[in-house]
């Protein structure tokens, strides 16, 4: 038996939706986005950590109680088939793919999307502690975001055990680019499922889906090395087609001349 980590960011990887919207939309708190590429812009938090900073410093966001995160992760839609993908996984003869979710998403949020998908020990989001009385956001316990999710990674492989070439990530966006890095420098398995620039750059592989079954694809063809016609069968004999699989390499190009440069004569 084959023994792998296979680690997922959560927002917009697992799912279609923001956390922090789904959160704003909900309590009608008006310029997450706004307020979060602010953050961003400024570099004052690690990105990813913008929704768990407003949460305990912004004065609209301190309202929010447990029951609230724990509200959003019912209303956050997830991708297609994501039950069907943490089933195959534990289904691929000869290998174990511990199934583990890393994210900056309140750990409330994800445990209450994924109930009954991933097991709520799998899930590492961050961790708030709330006051005994009011249930007002106190403190951060934990961020995984940035440098969080690589030490967070390391962590859970060492507990498996698994080699660092046994780890395969996949995630969405550029908070997961210290720890696709990382990954990518071990001689493990990334996979991108956005067009992120930055992300694309750095991912082994990427994959364009609104079905959360497509990531098992470089995962059949490159770990476990089946061909294209036996994942075609795989795919087929739960009720899935893969009507459209194109492999495309895209060259990203800026053109510019130099100041140096001297002008063109007719």
């Amino acid at each position: 038996m084959k023994r792998y980590l296979l680690a997922s960011d959560f927002d917009q990887t697992l799912s279609f939706n923001d956390s922090g919207i789904v959160l704003s939309d909900m309590l009608g708190i008006p310029g997450f986005q706004e307020k979060s590429a602010g953050l961003a812009s400024t570099h004052l938090v690690q990105q990813g950590a913008e929704l768990a900073y407003l949460l305990l410093h912004d004065p609209e966001f301190r309202r929010v109680r447990k029951e609230h995160l724990v509200e959003v992760g019912k209303r956050v839609r997830l991708k297609t088939n994501l039950p069907l993908l943490a089933r195959l996984l534990r289904e691929l003869d000869g290998y174990q793919f511990t199934f583990t979710v890393i994210s900056a998403a309140p750990q409330e949020v994800i445990q209450s999307a994924l109930e009954g998908i991933v097991p709520s020990d799998h899930i590492h989001g961050t961790r708030f502690r709330y006051h005994p009385v009011s249930g007002e956001i106190e403190s951060i316990e934990r961020v995984t975001a940035g440098y969080g999710k690589v030490a967070l990674l390391e962590q859970l492989r060492a507990e498996l055990p698994v080699s660092h070439d046994r780890v395969v990530y996949v995630g969405d966006g550029s908070s997961d680019i210290h720890v696709m890095l990382h990954v990518n420098r071990l001689n493990g398995m990334t996979i991108a499922v956005s067009e992120n620039k930055y992300l694309a750059q750095i991912a082994k592989r990427t994959v364009l889906s609104d079905d959360a079954v497509s990531v098992l694809v470089p995962i059949l063809e490159e770990i476990v090395g089946m061909s294209a016609s036996g994942i075609h069968a795989l795919f087929e004999s739960h009720g899935l087609v893969l009507q459209e699989w194109d492999k495309v390499q895209t060259d990203l190009l800026t053109i510019r001349e130099t100041d140096s440069a001297s002008p063109l004569v007719a």
